[in-house]
C-alpha cells in the first residue's frame, strides 16, 4: 500500500504479483488471445493490465516476430485491448506509464516516433480516471465514462467506435429471450457515440478521424 490514509480513504490495496499470475492463469488462453478484450474497473498502477500485455505481446512476436509490420501493427491492437478506470490521478499516470514502457520495449520502436504517439493516444482514451461505479469521468465537470471499441482491419488499417459504459453495462439485464438477440444486435447498446472510422497509425497518432 502506498498509505494507511489512502488504504482509509480509497480501499486502495496492490495485489500480489504472484497471486496476479495465479489469477491471470484461470483465463490463461484469454489473456494470449492479441484481440481479446480486458477491463479493470480499478486498475491502480497497472497491477492486472501491466502482466496481460505483456502476455499478449508474447503472442505477438511469437505470430508475426518475422514481419516488422505485422508485428507492429498487432502489437498496437494487443495494446488496444486494455481497458482501465482508476479513481486516484496519479495511479492513471503510472498505469499508463507502464503499459507505454511495456509496448514500446517489446515492439522495438523510438521514442518520439509515430507509433509511440499512437500508443499515448490509445493510452490516453483505454485507461480512464473515472468512477467505475458512477460510470462517470473524474473531474471538475464529470462525463459518461466512454470506451473506444478498436479493431484492426490489416494491411495497416483500424476502426474506431465510441461506446458508453454506462449503455454497455445494460447487456447485463438482457437474456436470450430478450430485445438484445431478438433484435438481431440492432439493440441500442450497439450503436455507438461516434463512428471514427478506417485509421491508420498516422490517423490515430495526429487524434484524427478516418474514413466510414
Amino acid at each position: 500500500m502506498r498509505s494507511k490514509q489512502r488504504v482509509a480513504d480509497h480501499g486502495e490495496v496492490f495485489t500480489p504479483s504472484r497471486l496476479v499470475e495465479a489469477m491471470l492463469d484461470l483465463v490463461g488462453p484469454e489473456t494470449k488471445r492479441i484481440e481479446s478484450r480486458f477491463l479493470e474497473p480499478a486498475c491502480g498502477s497497472g497491477n492486472f493490465l501491466v502482466p496481460v500485455l505483456r502476455r499478449k505481446l508474447v503472442t505477438v512476436d511469437a505470430r508475426y516476430g518475422k514481419s516488422e509490420f505485422e508485428r507492429l501493427h498487432h502489437g498496437l491492437l494487443a495494446l488496444m485491448s486494455i481497458y482501465g478506470i482508476e479513481l486516484l490521478s496519479d495511479n492513471v499516470v503510472e498505469c499508463r506509464e507502464k503499459l507505454f514502457g511495456v509496448f514500446v520495449d517489446a515492439v522495438s520502436v523510438k521514442l518520439g516516433d509515430e507509433w509511440c504517439t499512437a500508443a499515448s493516444v490509445v493510452l490516453a482514451v483505454n485507461i480512464v480516471h473515472g468512477d467505475a461505479t458512477a460510470m462517470v469521468t473524474c473531474g471538475a465537470n464529470p462525463q459518461p465514462i466512454t470506451f473506444a471499441e478498436w479493431a484492426y482491419l490489416g494491411k495497416g488499417r483500424y476502426y474506431r467506435r465510441d461506446f458508453r459504459l454506462d449503455t454497455l453495462a445494460q447487456m447485463s439485464s438482457l437474456t436470450q429471450e430478450g430485445s438484445l438477440f431478438a433484435d438481431m444486435g440492432k439493440h441500442e447498446i450497439f450503436t455507438p457515440t461516434r463512428d471514427h472510422g478506417v485509421l491508420t497509425v498516422a490517423q490515430i497518432a495526429e487524434g484524427g478521424v478516418g474514413h466510414v
